[in-house]
């Protein structure tokens, strides 16, 4: 309470000034001569400022920055390029581990269809006859969802080759653009 009928609170205490002593101004800051030979090094001696000497300058760093722009857009499509290339080569590597796999699978459901024709040849039993059965139906539909992989995979490969063209033709283009 005594806070409220108190006239000063913190926002109302005046603040404290620095004295004359805790600055010297008959000495210049460095940062305050550094800025001011700056801003006399642009002026030439008559005190007029150097319009030349600042379009030259402009005009080298605009041309910096413009050819380090090129430069950055031509490593884009190389890394682009070389993108697609182990793409290409990632997806040649799992078609070719597929192809593999569907060729085992393939024995393998030769194998029990095999089994299977000897199984009914010497036994009747319906339940070793429904085991080769849901093992077929298994391997069955292993094979038709590696074929579909490998049809997926043949897919993404041609579009790695289409973009990899599409590539080399913006790479063509860039090159005459730049000449």
């Amino acid at each position: 309470m005594s806070s409220r009928l108190s006239p000063r609170n913190a926002k109302d205490q005046p603040r404290t000034r620095k004295s004359s002593t805790d600055s010297s101004p008959t000495k210049p800051s460095p940062t305050s001569r550094s800025l001011k030979h700056e801003r006399v090094s642009r002026l030439d001696s008559s005190g007029a400022y150097d319009r030349e000497a600042y379009d030259a300058r402009r005009e080298n760093r605009m041309a910096a920055r413009k050819k380090a722009e090129e430069e950055a857009g031509c490593t884009d499509y190389k890394k682009m390029y070389e993108e697609a290339l182990s793409t290409n080569e990632r997806l040649k590597s799992r078609l070719q581990g597929s192809k593999q796999e569907l060729v085992l699978v393939q024995t393998q459901l030769e194998r029990v269809t095999q089994r299977k024709i000897t199984m009914t040849e010497r036994s009747n039993e319906r339940s070793l006859l429904e085991t080769e059965k849901r093992e077929t139906r298994v391997l069955q539909k292993k094979i038709s969802d590696m074929e579909d992989e490998v049809k997926v995979q043949t897919e993404l490969k041609n579009e790695n080759q289409r973009l990899k063209d599409e590539n080399g033709a913006l790479i063509r283009v860039i090159s005459k653009l730049s000449k």
